[in-house]
């Protein structure tokens, strides 16, 4: 099981914040350091500093660390115009040393556009569909050849295709609960499939929706990689995870249910249930990005007994 590092930057983090947790992630052995694509704190938190762009941001961390792979969960349709998107994205692969993965997913969260002017349509999947083949597309497109594309809500003409990445291929993350739309997309343009802090029970018959539209377009669904994001909470002992819940503003009852929490010992048998499930990949959802003893615990006693 691979351990990836997932924060929540908009919910009161500078970029410096996020440089500690990054180099903290690299230092302590995990696979990666992700981050949410948002604009505006939810729930009660002021959010201070304030938000910090995603792409910006792992820009400036692609200079800072030299080993774990960096990317979004997930960046939102609505936020940029996917052309530019994808030289975005291509750039701070080449920054990086092709460590970057891409999560794109619809957006949800209205409030953050109308508090920056971002127009926010009721109908977005179509939206996010046409960015999915439009980026891929021009990252694919060989050098000295033009990519050109006309749908619904975008077109593009003779583009160069440039920059590209410095992978060969950047692996594409998709998300979601849907139980048709979703699997489809991702049987054409992802190479992992994502389930955001889903009910546990649902964990399994979800990755098969996914692994089932691969069948039927003829694709090996074991060429995907099957994740899952939770929330963490971990102490050594029910004190410090009572400690910790608190902290992110979670009842210890309600965060063990539905997240990773607890006690180590909980911590490594809820990892283990994940992997029984069909998930590979486990995305830690950090959110006291202050609490790096956290992430050391996490490392020296969880990950021993449940990594490869």
């Amino acid at each position: 099981m691979q351990l990836r590092i997932f924060t929540e930057p908009q919910q009161g983090a500078s970029y410096d914040d996020q440089l500690r947790v990054a180099q903290a992630t690299e230092r302590l052995g995990f696979d990666a350091f992700f981050r949410s694509d948002h604009f505006l704190a939810m729930g009660s938190t002021d959010g201070l500093p304030g938000p910090t762009d995603s792409w910006v941001t792992l820009a400036g961390l692609a200079r800072e660390t030299s080993r774990i792979r960096l990317g979004t969960l997930v960046t939102s349709a609505t936020f940029r115009h996917p052309g530019l998107l994808a030289v975005q994205v291509a750039q701070v692969d080449q920054m990086s040393g092709g460590r970057v993965e891409f999560g794109l997913g619809t957006g949800w969260f209205e409030a953050e556009h109308t508090a920056h002017g971002v127009p926010f349509p009721s109908k977005r999947f179509g939206l996010f569909a046409e960015q999915l083949e439009l980026i891929t597309g021009m990252w694919s497109t060989p050098v000295g050849e033009k990519y050109s594309f006309s749908g619904e809500h975008y077109t593009v003409t003779d583009s160069p295709a440039l920059p590209k990445p410095a992978q060969s291929r950047v692996p594409v993350i998709i998300g979601g609960h849907g139980t048709r739309r979703t699997p489809e997309l991702t049987a054409r343009f992802g190479t992992e499939f994502n389930l955001g802090f889903p009910p546990k029970a649902e964990i399994t018959t979800k990755f098969g929706n996914v692994r089932k539209a691969c069948e039927e377009i003829g694709r090996d669904p074991d060429e995907l990689v099957y994740s899952v994001a939770m929330v963490l909470a971990c102490g050594k002992d029910e004190a410090e995870f009572t400690r910790r819940a608190s902290a992110i503003g979670r009842e210890p009852d309600e965060v063990r249910q539905n997240g990773l929490a607890g006690t180590v010992q909980e911590v490594v048998d809820g990892i283990g249930a994940l992997a029984e499930a069909g998930a590979s990949r486990v995305y830690l959802q950090v959110l006291d990005l202050s609490d790096l003893d956290h992430l050391e615990l996490v490392a020296a006693e969880v990950a021993p007994h449940v990594s490869p």
